[in-house]
């Protein structure tokens, strides 16, 4: 799925207003993180997290692979946050326009 850019503004828009729910530390992108970002997305949809100042790894980086493993969407990286959406299989809760 590609997101034009009315959809990703309306995403970012979204995210703007939440909190980060997942925090990645010194560990870096561990497979209980990736498994625990994947069932965050499969409830909520669009998942906000925080890249701490120990982390290593490039956040960039990190949003990509984290796209790839869990088959959602990186909607924006700025700094050290990353969001990532993907579409809920039944009843969405995001519905976006064309």
């Amino acid at each position: 799925m590609v997101l034009t850019s009315r959809q990703r503004a309306y995403l970012k828009s979204i995210a703007q207003k939440t909190e980060p729910i997942f925090q990645i530390g010194k560990n870096g992108l561990t497979p209980e993180v990736t498994e625990a970002v994947g069932q965050a997305l499969e409830a909520r949809e669009l998942v906000k997290i925080s890249v701490l100042q120990n982390c290593l790894e490039d956040p960039k980086d990190m949003a990509q692979c984290l796209g790839e493993r869990t088959k959602s969407i990186v909607v924006q990286v700025i700094g050290k946050k990353i969001v990532l959406y993907k579409p809920a299989k039944k009843n969405p809760k995001i519905i976006l326009a064309d």
